[in-house]
């Protein structure tokens, strides 16, 4: 009975990859907007309900897309920093910073799904927070290692009211040792890598920018400046 149980779960487990494989495939080509049940299965040869044993609808599987590929980059990310000296906070920076671009380069359309226009009638669950937030907490800790070690740079241009606009207490839990004065910052530096890369990727450079890979390395060495790591 359980070498039935087992090779059952492998069947099920190779199905949803398979699923999983062809779908990713049909947003490369499509877009996530273009993605359905009906068509996944199209592709794989098996009626549309068939699928239903795996995933009750699109937004589920779309849900499962989105969950390893915030999974996959977060691992690519912490793989790279881990390998730098933890009392070297601003090459921690770097390499960060550059992990996150090379993962994009590489995965651009599940990059695209992460981090471009939102699928129409889409809404991630909750269960997505704690994949998507692997390579923001890798960047905290390298704030929160900088903070501790050195108070160099950490002047803001005033007090603010923060609690009034931001959610602090998810911005304790993610900076922890970080001053509340000092997460506008922060939150500018993860918006300009961010939003560095989906100008690249997506053709925003097209005229203005003859190397992106040389502006990215500028954008991060002023950003490691701003943060005074």
């Amino acid at each position: 009975m359980a070498n039935i149980e087992g090779e059952r779960a492998k069947h099920r487990a190779a199905q949803i990859d398979s699923i999983k494989r062809v779908a990713s495939h049909l947003i490369a080509e499509k877009g996530a907007d273009g993605l359905s049940l009906r068509a996944v299965a199209r592709e794989i040869g098996v009626v549309s309900s068939a699928l239903y044993r795996y995933f009750a609808n699109r937004d589920e599987l779309l849900t499962a897309l989105i969950y390893d590929a915030y999974n996959d980059l977060g691992a690519s990310v912490e793989r790279s920093e881990a390998r730098i000296s933890r009392s070297d906070c601003r090459r921690r920076w770097a390499v960060t910073c550059r992990a996150v671009r090379r993962w994009a380069r590489s995965h651009p359309h599940e990059f695209s799904l992460l981090y471009g226009t939102p699928v129409p009638g889409y809404r991630a669950p909750k269960t997505t927070i704690e994949a998507a937030s692997r390579v923001v907490i890798v960047m905290g800790e390298i704030l929160s290692d900088s903070t501790i070690a050195s108070s160099h740079g950490r002047s803001v241009r005033r007090s603010r009211d923060v609690a009034a606009f931001l959610d602090v207490d998810g911005l304790a839990r993610i900076l922890p040792g970080v001053p509340e004065d000092f997460y506008v910052r922060a939150l500018m530096a993860w918006t300009l890598i961010f939003g560095s890369i989906s100008f690249e990727l997506f053709g925003h450079y097209v005229g203005s920018v003859n190397s992106p890979g040389r502006l990215f390395d500028e954008v991060v060495e002023e950003l490691g400046e701003l943060l005074g790591i």
